[in-house]
Parts: structure tokens; C-alpha cells; sequence
């Protein structure tokens, strides 16, 4: 169907899931084989399957790291970039998520390379992951290849090399520890890593290369934490093309031809600030810039900026949730919608909102706070939830499922109509 619609350089990817069962599916079904172009596991420990590897296919970790990005988040990072290749053959690992922009209570808080969580300060850090990638980013690029003579090192640890086929190498070194490197998933097996020295020879071609840029990383105690800096160069001239590293636990070396690498600049970022303790949005906004109103994170629903033609008065300009069934999902979302915002500490708080039920009868509304709860958790949420219905009753419930009930009745309510609800 994409060939037939002109889309013949899109590319599929499958399945998403485990290499099983879609690697035997590919080498039983020809046409499924045909139209499949890259086999892609999430969280694949940095193994591969025996069926995968028979298909001669690329490989891919389509979906990896999801890991709080702290130093731990950082070795997890620094040892798979390496070792999804050398034990899974892997040629592309794909981090969740690339920048933590949610509010870190939700559920895989912090689990971006860097954070930016805070939209209302602009305060944003930028982790150690980064600068764990860019031992590998800088220095290749798509269409380098890995060479065969990559592998762990004897005491712990492992080495990757990567070239462009036209002269240029880059080496990338890790020796992350089992205690500083695991990830949010799977089981890591226990491994040892302990100080050892390494000795590479480069041979052939490589062995006329007289210079190597040398980039570090040292993750643990702050006295001893270097971030991708850069260290003298290495000359081979004299060596026959071998060099001796020193090497100890949780760290990074990159070792490359390229002269390009750079550790990046920015300018000290805004202070961190809690979420504003009086805070007011009438969306009126004329030509939103996004669809979403900021701040907000939509669970279940989508919410988005709407003009209210037929309203000249105080709500000509809404926040509408859009959705009139419910989509197909990979996680269990709530029966109802539901958008957050502000701070998850907050206990003692005044809700106020102005809110429309279009559907007549079924429809509904309702406010909460103290919600506990979200993304693939929203479905349990507890709070303090206050309903109005289009049918004329109002309830105040512990939870968004509805089942713990604390008030119920009658009230003057009906679609169509604007209500102000406050909740203290």
C-alpha cells in the first residue's frame, strides 16, 4: 500500500515488541520478508535472537534506555550504545526519551537524555546522557560501518570501531560497572569490571593513521566526574600503530581521526521554580502557536485550543477536549478524559473553571485535585473529583473510575449551558 500511494522510501520497521515471534514469521512468509526492511526490539538487553540474525536483516534497538538520567541512567546509556552491537549486533539504538518534558511525577519521570520540566521557569539541565552520546554521535555518522574487531575487554568492559570507509576511525571504549550502569529494563546479569590496561593495534590502512583526538567521560564521585572532555592526542608515528590505555571503572574513551568533535556551550539556565501558587489561563490566544494550552498534560483525551465562533463574550477563546470515541492504545488508558496541571504537592488548593457539556444527557464534566496518578497508571487515579452531568445530578468521588463515592444528588444542570465549578 505505500509503494501503491508513492511512498516507496518509506521504510518499514517491525515489530516493536520482542524479536519473536516476527524473525520466524519473516523466514517463513517470503512476502512478509520482502516488505520488512529493519527488525526492531525494545529493551533488548543487548541480545539478539538467533532467527533475527538469520534473516540478515539490520537490527535495531527501536526502543531502549528509558532510564532516569542520572550517572546510573548514564552508564546504562554508555554501555548499551556499545554492547547492542557487540552481542545483538544492533546497529541502531533509539533512546526513550530524548527530552524529559513532563511533569516528573508521571510515571518514567526524568527518564529523557536531558530535562527540561519546567516551562513556567525555563529552568532546564542538561544530563549526562548527552554527553554520554555524544562519544559515539560526534564521531560517526548513519552509513559508517562497525568493524569485525570489536568485543569486551578482559577484565570488564568493552570497545566498538567504527569507519566511514574512507580513512577516517573512530574507537569508543566503556567500562561501566554493574552497579553504575543498569537500566530500568531488563535484568542485568552481575558482571565485574576492575582497572586494567588495553593495549589496540591498528593494522592495514589504519595503521598509517598518525594522530588520534581522545575524548573522556568519567561518571561516579564528583571530585573525579569528568564530562566528554577533551585530553591530549595520541601519536602513532612511532608505534607501529599500537597504543596502551589505562583503564578503570565507569568510564568513556572515544579515540578518533576526526577533529571535529566540540563540547557545546549554554548559557546558565533560569533558576528552578515550583509550579505558580496562584495561577489563572483564559486561552486567549488568536493564533495558537501550538494546539495545547501550556502546562497542561493531556492523560486520556486531547485538549486543545478552541474559538468559540458563536460566543463573542468571556468564552469566545476554550480549551476543548476533541475526542468523540475512544482510540486504540497500547496502554490502559481511563474511560474518561483528563488533563493535568500544576503541582503534585499541592494539598490545601481552590479549583475554579468554567466548563460547557456539549453531549445532552450522557455528557459530563468535572475538576479534581490531589490526583495521584497518570499516564499508563491514570486508570487508578485518587483525588477529589467534582462532576456535573448533562442529566441533571452531580457526584463527588475518591477516584476518576468513579467507584469510591463521598456525595451524589440533584442539581440544575444541563448541556449546552456554561457552568462555573470550584472545588476547595
Amino acid at each position: 500500500m505505500l509503494n501503491y500511494q508513492g511512498l516507496q522510501r518509506v521504510k518499514i520497521i517491525a515489530s516493536d515488541n520482542l524479536w519473536e515471534s516476527i524473525s520466524a514469521s519473516m523466514l517463513l512468509d517470503a512476502e512478509l520478508f520482502k516488505v520488512v526492511d529493519v527488525i526492531g526490539a525494545h529493551y533488548p538487553g543487548t541480545h539478539s535472537a538467533k532467527d533475527a540474525k538469520l534473516t540478515g536483516k539490520k537490527l535495531w534497538s527501536s526502543e531502549d534506555f528509558s532510564t532516569l538520567n542520572s550517572d546510573m541512567g548514564a552508564g546504562c546509556w554508555g554501555r548499551i550504545l556499545n554492547q547492542n552491537y557487540i552481542n545483538g549486533y544492533m546497529t541502531s539504538t533509539i533512546a526513550w526519551n530524548l527530552v524529559a518534558s513532563y511533569y516528573e511525577q508521571l510515571p518514567y519521570g526524568r527518564c529523557g537524555l536531558m530535562t527540561a520540566q519546567e516551562p513556567w521557569s525555563g529552568h532546564y539541565v542538561v544530563e549526562s546522557p548527552v554527553w554520554v552520546s555524544a562519544h559515539t554521535t560526534q564521531f560517526t555518522q548513519p552509513g559508517w560501518y562497525y568493524l569485525k574487531t570489536v568485543g569486551h575487554l578482559e577484565k570488564g568492559g568493552s570497545y566498538v570501531a567504527l569507519t566511514d570507509g574512507l580513512g577516517n576511525l573512530t574507537i569508543i571504549i566503556e567500562t561501566m560497572s554493574h552497579k553504575h550502569s543498569k537500566c530500568i529494563r531488563p535484568f542485568l546479569p552481575y558482571f565485574n569490571v576492575s582497572q586494567q590496561f588495553a593495549t589496540f593495534v591498528l593494522k592495514g590502512s589504519f595503521s598509517e593513521i598518525p594522530e588520534l583526538q581522545v575524548w573522556y567521560t568519567k561518571l561516579g564521585k564528583t571530585s573525579e566526574r569528568f564530562l566528554f572532555k577533551q585530553l591530549d592526542s595520541l601519536w602513532l608515528l612511532d608505534s607501529d600503530g599500537s597504543f596502551t590505555l589505562s583503564l578503570h571503572e565507569d568510564e568513556l574513551f572515544t579515540l578518533t581521526t576526526l577533529t571535529t568533535g566540540r563540547k557545546g556551550s549554554y548559557p546558565l539556565p533560569p533558576k528552578s521554580q515550583p509550579f505558580p501558587s496562584t495561577y489563572k489561563d483564559d486561552f486567549n490566544v488568536d493564533y495558537p502557536f501550538f494546539s495545547e494550552a501550556p502546562n497542561f498534560a493531556d492523560q486520556t483525551g486531547v485538549f486543545e485550543y478552541f474559538t468559540n465562533i458563536e460566543d463573542p463574550g468571556e468564552h469566545h477563546f476554550t480549551l476543548r477536549q476533541v475526542l468523540n470515541q475512544r482510540p486504540i492504545t497500547w496502554a490502559a488508558d481511563a474511560s474518561n478524559t483528563i488533563s493535568i496541571i500544576g503541582d503534585y504537592n499541592w494539598t490545601n488548593l481552590t479549583i475554579k473553571c468554567d466548563v460547557y457539556i456539549e453531549t445532552p444527557d450522557t455528557g459530563g464534566v468535572f475538576i479534581a485535585g490531589r490526583v495521584n496518578k497518570g499516564g499508563i497508571l491514570i486508570r487508578s487515579a485518587r483525588g477529589i473529583f467534582f462532576w456535573i452531568f448533562a442529566n441533571g445530578s452531580y457526584r463527588v468521588t475518591g477516584d476518576l473510575a468513579g467507584w469510591i463515592i463521598y456525595a451524589l444528588g440533584r442539581v440544575e444542570v444541563t448541556a449546552k449551558k456554561w457552568y462555573t465549578l470550584t472545588k476547595k
